[in-house]
Formats: C-alpha cells, structure tokens, sequence
C-alpha cells in the first residue's frame, strides 16, 4: 500500500462515518499506485454485520480513475455499560476511539461535590 499515502494519519479525536470522503482523505491521499493519478477517492464494497453486538462496518477507499483499491477502512459501534463505543481504523484515514455516555448527564464529565 506505498506509493499512494503520503503519510499514514495518526489518531483523530473524533470519528465521523460519512457516505463520501472527507477534504482530509483528499489532503493525504498522494496518486494511485495503480494509475499514477490524484482523482476523487470513492467509498466502495461497503458492507455491514453484527457480531456479540458488536456492528462493524467495513469499505474500501478506491481510485476514481482506474478502481484501484487503496485503503480498507474499518469502523466499529457497541454498547459496553453505559457508553457507546466507537473506533475507526483505516491507513488513509487514521485511527480514533471515542466513548460517550448513553445517559442524559455523563458520569465522568459531573464534578465532584466536595
């Protein structure tokens, strides 16, 4: 997978699982190995499942130009007590987990009382 990442990202604070590729996949992605060229990167074989209430979420990033597969890019949902957990990895993307709580008031953002 060299040749077409200019340079693998690093965490992100938050996740955002979106139809269409964000500005800074465009900002990191170099040339396609395949083809040389710098098109639009697409969102393909997007497919889902559910496992132990786990949802995973799984696509590949390809080439506009010559469908060349770029990146797999994994995202992962569950609920584990009373938080929502979510993480990302992909090599163009970067990786992030995130944790928010499913109650009204989150727990670990209340202050102390004394």
């Amino acid at each position: 997978m060299q040749g077409f990442i200019s340079q693998p990202l690093s965490t992100h604070l938050a996740i955002k699982c979106d139809e269409q590729p964000s500005v800074g996949i465009q900002l990191n992605f170099g040339a396609c190995a395949e083809c040389n060229k710098r098109d639009f990167v697409l969102i393909a074989n997007r497919a889902t499942e559910e496992e132990d209430g786990e949802e995973i979420i799984t696509y590949d990033h390809m080439c506009e130009n010559c469908h060349h597969v770029i990146a797999r890019h994994e995202y992962t949902f569950s609920v584990v007590d009373d938080y929502q957990e979510y993480t990302m990895l992909c090599l163009l993307c970067g990786r992030a987990e995130d944790s928010i709580s499913i109650l009204p008031d989150d727990p670990r953002q209340m202050a102390p009382l004394f």
